[in-house]
Formats: C-alpha cells, sequence, structure tokens
C-alpha cells in the first residue's frame, strides 16, 4: 500500500506498526500518508497509530534537508 501511494507526486506514505513508528515518520520525514496493515494490528492499535500520526508534527530542523532531496528527487523523475 505504502510503495503504490509513494508513486503519486507530494506522497510521503509511511507504513506504520505501532505508536513509535507513526511519530517517526510524521517527526523525522513528514509524512502525510499513514498506512496501517490490517491483518498485523487490532482496531484499538490501529485507532492509537492514527492518534499519534494526526497529533504529531513535523520537528524540520535537521530533518527538512532530507525531506527537500525527497522534493527534488520526486521533481526530476515524476513530470
Amino acid at each position: 500500500m505504502s510503495m503504490c501511494a509513494n508513486k503519486f507526486k507530494g506522497v510521503r506514505c509511511a507504513l506504520c506498526y505501532e505508536e513509535q513508528t507513526a511519530k517517526f515518520s510524521r517527526m523525522h520525514n513528514n509524512a502525510n500518508m499513514l498506512a496501517l496493515g490490517a491483518d498485523y494490528i487490532s482496531v484499538n492499535d490501529a485507532i492509537c497509530i492514527l492518534r499519534q500520526f494526526l497529533g504529531t508534527e513535523f520537528e524540520g530542523g535537521r530533518h527538512l534537508a532530507r525531506v527537500n532531496l525527497i522534493g527534488e528527487i520526486e521533481k526530476e523523475n515524476m513530470k
């Protein structure tokens, strides 16, 4: 799911399987889409992961250069 979603311009989809991966995908990679594996997590865990994802802001700082690089690669390859 995340692999397919990331083929679209502007999408930074993260496959998250617990709250910490959701937190860091937002903080460090500015992920703007969340993928959850229904066969591997419960509904309650999915809700907690989603809340963490939505409640976390992009940290910027040292991570901004990487996110900008992703944008540049996207511009070059997704015309």
